[in-house]
């Protein structure tokens, strides 16, 4: 006799193992160094770091995501499998960080871009709020439905802007700034209004100076 449910052993057999996929790109990704190590012993939780998306159902980003690097991120997303859960740790991640107020390519939220499940604020987070998150996710998925999951994934996350990737090229010149359409383009993902690029270009009214008497 089983005294369960189909969705209980799923869910069950699913928080217990969680592949995640570590996406760092700053200082807040060092955490891990400590979270892999003997004193917190990150495998205890069944979670086992995949370096393959197609082969991970939980999606750790850590650090400043920018406009180049977002389509990589929002390719390595659709590349996992479902159900995925994705895990925002840092202010960088979460709003932008300290290079929310003049930087012109850092993406202010990673929501912006992909489904968030949980936020995870600290700069940097400690390995005990990491594992904190872990648990927290561990028990959204052991409330979930089998049946309601396609009707709740629409739904039970936050997903600010859809995004249509766009190639920037030149971006390393930064001449890109000085297109008005790609300065339209940008705006959404930057997420603050961008400051004015000065005109260099000498003006056609412009008159020459007078002669000296």
């Amino acid at each position: 006799m089983i005294l369960t449910s189909l969705d209980d052993l799923h869910n069950w057999a699913r928080l217990s193992s969680l592949w995640p996929l570590l996406y760092g790109t700053a200082c807040c990704f060092i955490e891990f160094a400590a979270l892999i190590g003997s004193r917190f012993d990150f495998d205890r939780f069944g979670l086992v770091p995949r370096s393959s998306p197609r082969q991970a159902d939980l999606l750790i980003v850590a650090g400043t995501v920018t406009m180049k690097m977002a389509p990589a991120l929002v390719r390595l997303y659709e590349q996992m499998p479902e159900p995925k859960y994705v895990i925002a740790m840092g202010a960088c991640t979460i709003t932008g960080g300290m290079f929310s107020a003049d930087s012109t390519t850092a993406v202010r939220g990673v929501d912006k871009l992909i489904p968030v499940d949980l936020y995870l604020p600290g700069c940097p987070p400690r390995p005990e709020a990491i594992f904190d998150a872990v648990i927290k996710l561990r028990k959204k998925v052991a409330n979930e439905s089998v049946a309601d999951r396609r009707q709740l994934q629409q739904t039970h996350r936050y997903c600010t802007v859809q995004h249509s990737m766009q190639r920037i090229d030149p971006v390393v010149t930064g001449a890109y700034l000085r297109a008005e359409t790609q300065l339209a383009a940008l705006k959404p993902g930057v997420g603050l209004a961008m400051p004015a690029v000065p005109n260099t270009e000498p003006s056609e009214t412009a008159t020459a100076p007078a002669e000296l008497s």
